[in-house]
């Protein structure tokens, strides 16, 4: 079962984020290998923080030595060859993939530019941080092309169009 663990801190809007959250959460697992997480007995929990750019910034200069805010942060807890493994062992049918951090100005400002609301933005960004979670990166340009190609699937199973599309004036 999932389950998300939700904090909203102000300047984000009022919204039922849990619930969108949840929905590209499930979106994102269903369409890898580790989709059984959405099935198994164990508690499969994400903590997903929308706060502030100054937070942010502070966690990203601390944790990647990047001295900016960035609009998404994750960090997971379990090692990507170990999921099955723990989620079979879990000895309090709990099992904590990690935590996702959501920066809402800068998410804003991509969205603004963009012209798609912030609550679009933000489900492509959770979608992004679970993927993470989950041990896809995109240092290379082979797993930049896989990591998008399950964002692509996931957004559009959410009636979201792909986000990497080249937009013509």
């Amino acid at each position: 079962m999932l389950e998300i663990a939700l904090t909203r801190e102000d300047p984000w809007p009022e919204h039922d984020w849990e619930a969108l959250a949840d929905r590209a959460a499930r979106a994102a697992i269903d369409r890898t290998p580790q989709g059984e997480l959405l099935t198994i007995p164990a508690s499969v929990e994400i903590s997903l923080r929308l706060t502030s750019d100054d937070e942010v910034h502070t966690l990203n200069r601390q944790y990647r030595q990047k001295d900016k805010p960035t609009n998404v942060l994750s960090f997971p807890m379990v090692q990507p060859d170990l999921i099955e493994t723990v989620t079979q062992n879990s000895d309090d049918g709990e099992v904590l993939l990690g935590d996702i951090v959501l920066a809402h100005g800068v998410c804003a400002a991509e969205a603004a530019g963009r012209d798609i609301p912030i609550e679009t933005h933000a489900t492509h960004l959770i979608v992004h941080g679970v993927l993470h979670l989950l041990g896809y990166d995109h240092m290379t340009d082979r797993e930049a092309e896989a990591m998008e190609a399950i964002e692509t699937d996931a957004l559009a199973s959410l009636g979201i169009a792909d986000p990497y599309l080249i937009q013509e004036d």
